[in-house]
């Protein structure tokens, strides 16, 4: 789903309508209701605000729950279309766009079953929240460790609400294809333990804070070994169990696209509009990533001209085999990643003119969730629970991880890219609906990849090796638009959309078998990428050829930025504004 919003949107609980003075009034009010019902129904959004009333709660699975927050979105949406947004101010226009968006989003998404009944891919998935849990909760006093307690005592209900939707899942034909999911059960062999002091989920006991007495401590960890050993160690087991009996006998083995799965081609067209929050269909954003791969394959051969090599695909096949761009020691590449990111860091006051207080740091992905992951991620911080943003980068199978890849890797995923434009959303003056519980995934993505791009603008690729790693990164991304569409549409195998993969980018073979992977299993998501960059770039060049002299980048980046994550129609509407008001200042 493209918008988070749209998702907390499917959970609120039922509140009732009250009469108000006019459009303005009737509003506020409403976007007040829907932000105090998210929190209601979204624990964990609760507690990384700061906002206790999620304490110990888990997320509701239950089929009951999943339609009763349908009806209610339904009910929302009902009361925004009364009231008619041009009698809105223009800040509250923005807002209203922005939930009319989610609502119609999240609705249409709900109408197919793959909605109701997919929970979980080779990447993702309930099973994995225990985890999450330990690493990204606040951990200071007493009731910070109890409630992280009672989530974990509450994991095992959880679970059974999980199965009974991911049973029906598998009844309906709605399983993920065979092959990117063999590696699962080994993830969750990972996750499962005899000892619990051995595991990641003990991590928040590993030191004794100064506000907890001894007293407290102890009780607090035998309360947590029990939850550990009989409620979050059976469920893990339980879903092992059905994953190997229930659900992999039943995986599909023919064409792996969603295609093929009762409904799919309709749920495309819908993640297609989704994802990319445009009226765009599959088989134009097949022809958009057509010609963005043969403008980007044309810029690589000149790059590899430059370097000295005859082709393209001899610079490629360099840039893969030899040792002098790899690392062998885990602790040595993580410290080059930091180091690389806080040479990055000082680009920032020359390219932005707001920048956000809350800090990042770069961090290794968790060992239980490495292998077969991707390369890196970005995981959103909290000012309120004492939590830095995470740029997490994957340090196993460090021959497939190549050096030239970092500098595009690391202005998207940390900054200028992910982490400042989520830390900004998150401390903007607006309301705490948008700058807490809105995503879209074409303009989160789209600035990470338009990020990679303003890594030119600070000499990042100072050599052949490192454009080539730029313009590998900006065509995996183009490949995404062919792959995607390829696999969910057109009916490609995974080896159509791995050969093509490698033949168009300087990606390694496990990177490529890790992404096919993922866009399989993830239908759509890889599409925001490429369309949200254009549309940024597009929106930029506008603004250049009407101010002329007078454009500043970092007015034109707060602009972009300052209204918090948006569709793409109104980011449009946005930049419009901000160059019309700069035309007559």
């Amino acid at each position: 789903m493209r918008s988070m919003f749209a998702a907390l949107a499917l959970s609120v609980s039922a509140i009732a309508t009250s009469a108000t003075a006019g459009p303005t009034e009737d509003f506020t009010e409403l976007r007040e209701e829907v932000w105090q019902a998210t929190l209601d129904s979204t624990p964990y959004l609760a507690t990384s605000i700061g906002d206790r009333r999620g304490d110990g709660k888990l997320g509701d699975l239950s089929l009951t729950e999943y339609d009763r927050q349908i009806a209610q979105s339904r009910a929302f949406l009902a009361r925004l279309e009364a009231i008619d947004p041009a009698q809105l101010p223009e800040g509250l226009q923005v807002d209203y766009a922005v939930m009319k968006s989610s609502f119609d989003d999240g609705l249409a998404g709900a109408a197919f079953d793959h909605s109701r009944y997919v929970l979980f891919s080779n990447r993702f998935g309930w099973f994995m929240m225990p985890t999450y849990y330990a690493t990204r909760s606040p951990f200071f006093t007493v009731a910070d460790y109890e409630s992280y307690i009672s989530r974990l005592e509450g994991f095992a209900a959880m679970n059974e609400q999980g199965l009974i939707r991911s049973r029906e899942a598998v009844a309906r034909g709605l399983t993920q294809a065979c092959e990117p999911m063999e590696g699962l059960g080994q993830q969750i062999d990972r996750l499962i333990f005899d000892d619990p002091t051995a595991t990641p989920y003990w991590q928040p006991f590993a030191e004794q804070p100064a506000t907890i007495s001894d007293e407290e401590w102890a009780g607090l960890k035998a309360r947590a070994r029990t939850a550990l050993e009989e409620s979050v160690a059976p469920a893990l087991s339980d879903f092992r169990t059905f994953f190997a009996d229930e659900y992999m006998p039943e995986c599909r083995d023919g064409a792996p696209g969603i295609g093929d799965t009762p409904g799919g081609a309709a749920f495309y067209n819908h993640l297609v509009r989704s994802f990319t929050t445009t009226n765009m269909t599959a088989n134009e954003v097949h022809a958009l990533g057509l010609s963005e791969v043969a403008r980007i394959r044309a810029e690589m051969e000149a790059v590899a001209a430059d370097a000295g090599f005859d082709t393209r695909e001899a610079f490629i096949e360099h840039l893969r085999t030899d040792p002098q761009y790899y690392m062998t020691d885990a602790d040595e590449y993580v410290r080059y990643v930091q180091a690389l990111a806080k040479e990055i860091d000082g680009w920032m006051p020359k390219l932005f003119g707001t920048l956000p207080r809350q800090p990042y740091t770069v961090s290794p992905i968790p060992a239980a969730q490495a292998p077969g992951n991707t390369t890196a991620y970005y995981e959103r911080g909290s000012l309120a629970t004492g939590q830095p943003g995470i740029y997490r980068i994957n340090t196993t199978e460090l021959d497939q991880r190549p050096l030239w890849e970092l500098p595009a890797l690391g202005v998207h995923e940390a900054v200028p890219g992910h982490h400042h434009q989520i830390a900004l959303q998150q401390e903007l003056d607006m309301h705490p609906l948008r700058s807490n519980g809105t995503f879209f995934t074409a303009f989160v993505e789209g600035w990470g990849l338009y990020s990679e791009r303003l890594g030119i603008e600070m000499g990042l690729y100072d050599t052949p090796a490192k454009e080539m790693g730029r313009l590998s990164y900006e065509m995996w991304r183009a490949t995404r638009l062919v792959v995607d569409t390829g696999l969910h549409s057109k009916g490609w195998s995974k080896q159509q959309a791995v050969d093509y993969m490698l033949d168009n980018t300087a990606l390694t073979p496990g990177n490529v078998d890790a992404e096919v992977n993922r866009y399989i299993t993830n239908p759509g998501q890889a599409l925001a990428y490429k369309i949200g960059e254009l549309t940024i770039r597009r929106l930029r060049t506008r603004a250049e050829e009407a101010l002329g002299p007078n454009f500043d980048l970092r007015q034109f980046h707060d602009a972009v930025l300052l209204n918090g994550a948006v569709p793409m129609d109104v980011l449009e509407k946005q930049v419009d504004r901000w160059i019309a008001a700069q035309q007559e200042s």
